[in-house]
This record gives structure tokens, sequence and C-alpha cells, in this order.
């Protein structure tokens, strides 16, 4: 066979760069500009000129007035001018890691970190991504279902499964809705994908604004095919062949994988385009990939280090988190390899990590199992991912089996895209909802909420659990219960009615108002601030049935939060049921602006966490409530303050149990 001359001359390039390494340079801080945080600095304004204004608008959810971070301001320019100076070019700048990537040789290496800035300098590594897998199940075909109002042709299994098309029929499309996603690359000019419309692209392996295949080595290794199949998968608009859950959102899309490199990518690709994405304005992010082993003669990552803040991927996860978006990836395709787990970045702390099952909601074999390296149940959800219809990139044509009418792609990179696309409905449906609510009622409508496992995690999602879920929002201050109420054929909402009351005290009876055709919304009156409250709800469906939601029990809210409890099933505010109180050391530690503590609870009880100085002066007070059992995170935070550079005191009491940790705040 004759190799194309392109391919050659790639290889030849590759080879000369093989010679040299590709690092992160970690800077010691941002330049004398960036010591303090002054939102009228030069820096501060520079940093605030990246952001979209979606971006800011999402920031603004979940971080207020104080949407910019000392992480957010960019790379210093003196620092990367010192670098270039010695004949390097640099490839990323990571303002979240402080960092910049580039080649470098030994000399190189040598003379950048006697550089009285750097802080030091550390090998990028390249991760091997879960493939697509096949599982054929070789089952009769399951026609379209005639009572839904668009045709989804073969795809409606997969969209079914998760109960999508209801969702669909109320007029939820994802519209208002930006999600990114990072892949191996998108070519557009599929039927499916003509409609898709792309607020951005980008690709991270050529540095330039075209993701689909751009030469022949490109073309000869299919480089775009794994991406635009997942971009058909949630985005897809072909009637009668293949609808996404999200066929109106808008999208940002990344290429950041290079199949030329034995199906690698290098970490600061996805770091990179993690942090533009989210520069963009996007609401949600999606990636289909899975690092855990590498090639021989590369540092490899272990199992134990899936602990969601080990690897670039699941930091840069977390920190995308921090900035109010919701993360999603695949959980991976090891389930029946030696490696088994998860990989990363679905170790992340609040990423939804997505397992595979088949239509009959049976769990593939090739599903990447939990737990986390520090014992988080994992994955989260799952959805179908097997026998996924999709868009074959460079043809017209779809991936269906003509015997079966079944579709022909199966891993839990094709799950994904059906779970993130579920999440812009929900956010589409109710556009106030934080990244950390969606996460919450996300796990609320798995089926396996209950009695979630490593295999399953809270199981299959539901589109029609999640719109429904309540949620709460406030309006001048005041909490307001809105909720979907998704029911064929319509509610009698002359007969809708909301019971609420203080916790142990007796229901009242009151009505709600209409908000749009499918959802209604009550404000909380004065009468039960600061109390905890418990509600349900009664109503008549225009089928004559009535219904009570929830169907046993109630629904819980305490003032002042943002989370809807079903009593059920509230323990899941951890991954698991400790068996001993316990107080984690923080992360990062030192730290500048923000650090995470983690801390258990074994048994229901009265818990605080608070913040002293040295001294022993009360800081901060981070949590001062009753808690179920379970394992929690919170954030300190010293954005506002005039706190100095010194040891700081967490202390958690809970119970008879008290326990005290040191941290460094360093400026």
């Amino acid at each position: 066979m004759r190799i194309p001359l392109t391919i050659i001359l790639f290889l030849f390039l590759s080879g000369a760069l093989l010679s040299q390494t590709k690092y992160f340079i970690y800077f010691k801080d941002k330049g004398a500009d960036a010591k303090r945080l002054n939102k009228s600095s030069q820096i501060y304004l520079q940093a605030e000129k990246l952001l979209t204004q979606e971006s800011i608008e999402r920031r603004k959810q979940v971080m207020g007035d104080d949407y910019i971070t000392y992480d957010d301001l960019p790379v210093n320019d003196a620092y990367v001018k010192s670098i270039e100076s010695f004949g390097v070019k640099i490839i990323h700048r990571l303002k979240w890691f402080n960092a910049v990537s580039c080649y470098l040789n030994d000399e190189q290496t040598k003379q950048i970190q006697s550089l009285p800035f750097v802080k030091n300098i550390e090998a990028v590594r390249s991760f091997k991504r879960s493939e697509p897998v096949e599982e054929s199940l070789n089952i009769q075909p399951v026609l379209q279902k005639t009572n839904s109002l668009l045709d989804y042709g073969p795809s409606f299994t997969q969209n079914n499964l998760s109960e999508i098309p209801i969702i669909h029929d109320f007029g939820i499309t994802g519209e208002g809705v930006i999600v990114g996603l990072l892949d191996t690359g998108f070519r557009r000019n599929h039927p499916a994908l003509q409609s898709v419309f792309v607020n951005a692209e980008k690709d991270f392996i050529n540095n330039d604004n075209n993701t689909a295949n751009e030469n022949d080595s490109e073309n000869q290794l299919s480089q775009d095919s794994h991406g635009t199949a997942v971009l058909s998968i949630i985005g897809g608009n072909a009637p009668g062949k293949l609808l996404g859950p999200a066929f109106k959102s808008k999208y940002v899309l990344a290429k950041t994988e290079d199949l030329r490199w034995e199906r690698n990518i290098e970490e600061d690709n996805y770091a990179a385009a993690l942090e533009w994405m989210e520069s963009q304005g996007v609401h949600i992010t999606s990636s289909s990939l899975g690092y855990s082993e590498f090639d021989v003669g590369q540092i490899s990552y272990t199992y134990s280090q899936m602990d969601g803040k080990t690897t670039k991927v699941a930091q840069s996860a977390n920190y995308a988190f921090e900035r109010g978006v919701t993360t999603i990836t695949s959980a991976g395709n090891e389930g029946s390899k030696p490696w088994r787990y998860i990989t990363s970045p679905a170790d992340a702390f609040e990423i939804i990590s997505v397992g595979a099952v088949n239509y009959l909601n049976n769990l593939a074999s090739f599903s990447s199992k939990g737990p986390s390296a520090d014992g988080r149940i994992k994955p989260e959800l799952v959805a179908q991912g097997t026998e996924i219809v999709y868009a074959i990139s460079g043809t017209s044509n779809y991936a269906i089996d003509s015997k079966t009418n079944r579709g022909m792609g199966s891993g839990t990179s094709y799950s994904a895209p059906i779970v993130a696309g579920i999440a812009a409905l929900l956010k589409s449906a109710f556009p106030h909802l934080t990244n950390k609510q969606i996460r919450q009622i996300m796990i609320e409508a798995g089926d396996n909420v209950a009695s979630p496992n490593n295999e399953r995690g809270y199981g299959l999602i539901s589109a029609k659990r999640a719109i429904s879920y309540p949620n709460i929002n406030y309006v001048n201050g005041q909490p307001v219960i809105n909720k979907a109420f998704i029911l064929n054929g319509g509610i009698n909402e002359n007969t809708l009615k909301i019971y609420i009351r203080e916790v142990n005290q007796n229901f009242v009876e009151a009505t709600m108002t209409k908000r749009n055709s499918y959802s209604y919304t009550y404000s909380i009156p004065q009468s039960l601030i600061n109390k905890n409250i418990e509600f349900y709800f009664t109503y008549s469906g225009n089928n004559g049935q009535n219904y009570r939601e929830p169907q046993t029990n109630y629904f819980r809210f305490k003032y002042g939060s943002l989370v809807v409890d079903n009593i059920l099933t509230d323990v899941k505010s951890s991954d698991k049921i400790p068996s001993e109180f316990k107080l984690e050391q923080n992360y990062p530690n030192p730290f500048n602006p923000v650090t995470n503590i983690n801390y258990s609870v074994s048994e229901p009880t009265f818990v605080t966490l608070k913040i002293y100085d040295f001294l022993g002066r009360e800081i901060s007070t981070l949590v001062n409530e009753y808690k179920q059992p379970g394992t929690y995170n919170s954030q300190f935070s010293i954005r506002n303050s005039q706190l100095s550079s010194g040891v700081y005191i967490y202390t958690l009491k809970a119970g008879n149990f008290v326990q005290s940790k040191k941290m460094i705040l360093l400026k």
C-alpha cells in the first residue's frame, strides 16, 4: 500500500519533535499587578475582556459580582516572552494553572528552571482514550412510537429509554442553552447537522478555527468521525432518521484529540479547551474522553490517583464547575478490561460521569465502574450506550443496522451526549438553574436513586423526571418554588394545589401561578422565612386520573438554600454513608483565593464548620446546619476579604466529634 506523502512528512516532523519533551512551565505569580485583585486594574479588565457576556452572566449565578478570581487573571506576558527568548514556542497558555505548555530540550529545561519567576516544570502527560466498542444484542427492531409529535426514526429507542420524546412534545428542545463538546473533530456537512448552530469552534491540535479534517493524514485516520457522531447524538436534527435531545441548543466545539498519535491526547489540550469553552459562555460541557493508561515509556497515572484532584483534566473540570459550568463526561469503556474502573476526568468532584446500558436498561459489560479512588460513587448516571444511531462523518449515511433497524454505535462516549442533552433540556426549561441545582436534580432523576451503586450510580436518567422535579429560585429575595407537570394530555390546572408547612406543623393548601404551558410557581410566604419546609402537590390530569407528587412523603427545602430534597433519598448529598466522622485536609493547600474542605458525617447530627485565624478569632462559618449521613464538600474563599498570608485553622464539630486542621493562605 502506498503511504500518502503528507503522512510521511507528518511522521518525519513527529520524529523531530520526539527529541523534545512537552512540559508545563508553572509560574510563581501573575506579575506585580496581580498581587491584589483590584477590579479597576488593567489585568482585571484584561481578564474580564476574555469572557463573553454569556460567560459573565453564568458566573454571576454562582459567584455573584466577584466573578473574576485570581485564577482567571491571564498568564504574565513578560514571563511568556522570557520563555520564548530561549527559542521556545508556546503551545497553550493556561490561566487557571498559571502555566504554559511547550516543547523543551534538556538544555532549555535547565535554563528555564533557573528563572526567578518559574515555580516548577512538569512533563505533560499523554492519555490513551477509551475507544468505542462493538456490543450487538441481535434483537428485534423497535418501531417509531406513533403518538410522539416528532419523527425520530430508528433513533427513537435511545431517546425514549430516557423519556425524551414527551419533553420535546411540550416544546422543550434545548433552546437558549450553549453546550460545549470536546472531541476528535466535527464535520458538519452531514444532513443531520446542517441546522446545528455553532457559536464558536477551535482546533487545539492545529491551532486554528477549523474542527473538521484539514489534511490527508487526518482524512486517512477519520480524525473527525467520533466527534461528528457525538454531535449528531446530542444535537442532530434529521426527522425520520435521527433527532438529538438538544437539537435546538447552540454549540461550542473543541478539537482536542490527535488520532495520529496512536489515539492519544495530551492533557494540556483538554485543559486549554475547557478554559476557552468556559470563556465562551457554555452552560454545559460534555467530553467523550476517558484517560487512564499510557503508552509504554510514559509516566502513568494509577487508579489511586483517580481521586478528583490529581489529573489535569479533572482539575480543569473542577475549575469549570466552580465557574458555573455543568460538566459531563463518559465513565469509560474499561468495565471488561484489567483497568475496570472509571477514567479521568470522570473522577472530578462535581462532574456527572455517565455509564452505559442497553435498550432494556441492563448494564453494558464494557461500562467502567466505580468508585473513585477516594470512595465516591461512580458513575453518577447511565443512559443507553449500545446500538446508538449516529451520523457517519464524510457521508450522508447513518450508523444503522439494516436487519434490525437499530444503531451500530456502542460506548459510554455515546451515552454521555444523551445525558448532556437532558441537562440542556433542563436548563432550557428553567434558565435560572445553577449547575449545582442541575447536578442535584439530574441525580434525583435516576431510577436507582434510593440505592445507588458503583455500576449504575443513581441509575438511568429520565428527562421527564428531571424536568418534573421541583426547583427553587429567589425573586427579590423571596424563594419561589417552580414545578413542571409533564403528563400526556396535560393537567386540569383548576385542580392543582400545593400543600406546604414548616416541619412538624400542619399543612396549608395553596394555589400556584401559571408560568408557561407546562410549569407553575409558588412564592413561599414570609411566615416561613428561615424555616425547614415540606411540601407536596396534588392535581388531576385531563385523562381523569388523580395524582400526588411525590407519591409518598414530601419534598423538603431549607430557607436560604437552592436544594429541594426528597425525604426518601436526601442522604444522596453524599455518595456513600461513611463509617465514621472525619475531617479531610483542605485542597489546594497552600491556597489563593479558594480552597475545598471535605468532611464525613456518619450519623444524623448538627454540624458546624468554622474558620479561625491562628489567634483563635473566628473568620467565617461555612456550615451551621443539621446534616444527614454523607460526605460533603465546602469551599472557603478569601474574595472581598483583607486576610493576609499565614496559617489558619478550620474546625469541624458534629455532635460530640471535634477535629481541627491547619491550612495556609499564600498571597
